[in-house]
């Protein structure tokens, strides 16, 4: 029997050095753009582009009703923070050159709109969260990674091909309400997050928990994590700062390897 439960950073006390302080609006719009061309570039490392398909947005901090997200055809690995589009929840491209794709406005536009919590989404047709997301049913609490998702996700099984009907983006933004991620049968994974560093988080480990419970289905009968234990879990590694904190490590091997991203 436990005596006593240690926290997971044991000199949280200071927290001056991880946690952003007071910025301008300027300067957080900054951050979030450099933070989502970082995470592009990182899902281009980790193969989860798939040609023209994928896309990740973050809200402007000071147009509400604005988001920035990648520019369509223009490859994940290459993309730049001064090739972002700022776009309109009506459509309307106000910043950049670059092409909007229908899918991304369709499904962002419509999340966004949904709930003023969330400032960033990511979806792309990753191998193993398409492949996961055929089987029509949701994560199971196979690991300490994958219980960040326990009661937290949601399965949409309502596939009608691409998604450009403003109704299917409702639908979809309808069905994930307040949870963090959702499995869009026979399409792929969709994440948010209340910063973009945990929308980005959130997606990459969903592709690893999907890639770790195809294998262990794979390879036989996989234990189960009691649901009291993943549900505690969760609320050590699926929080907002949980997710923002593990965004971190990538981002600074990211930029160091890739610098011209910020550019």
């Amino acid at each position: 029997m436990k005596e006593s439960a240690n926290s997971i950073v044991m000199n949280m006390g200071d927290t001056s050095s991880i946690i952003p302080q007071t910025q301008s609006v300027e300067e957080i719009r900054q951050e979030r753009k450099n933070k989502l061309a970082a995470a592009l570039r990182l899902f281009g490392k980790f193969g989860f582009d798939e040609g023209v398909a994928g896309h990740i947005t973050v809200r402007d901090p000071e147009r509400l009703d604005h988001f920035w997200v990648n520019p369509m055809g223009r490859s994940f690995k290459q993309i730049k923070v001064s090739e972002l589009l700022l776009v309109s929840h009506t459509g309307e491209v106000v910043s950049g050159h670059g092409l909007l794709n229908g899918a991304a406005f369709t499904i962002h536009s419509q999340i966004h709109m949904a709930n003023p919590k969330v400032t960033a989404a990511a979806h792309s047709h990753s191998v193993y969260g398409k492949s996961f997301s055929s089987l029509g049913k949701l994560l199971d609490p196979l690991t300490q990674d994958a219980c960040a998702f326990y009661e937290d996700h949601v399965l949409f099984d309502d596939f009608t091909g691409v998604v450009l009907d403003n109704s299917e983006g409702k639908a979809i933004a309808a069905a994930l309400g307040d949870c963090k991620a959702a499995i869009l049968q026979n399409h792929g994974l969709l994440t948010v997050g209340e910063t973009i560093e945990a929308a980005a988080w959130w997606f990459i480990t969903m592709e690893r928990s999907c890639q770790a419970q195809l294998m262990a289905e794979a390879a036989g009968t996989p234990k189960l994590i009691r649901p009291e234990i993943a549900l505690q879990t969760r609320e050590t590694v699926g929080t907002p700062l949980a997710g923002w904190f593990s965004f971190q490590p990538l981002y600074d091997v990211i930029t160091a390897e890739q610098p011209e991203l910020l550019d």
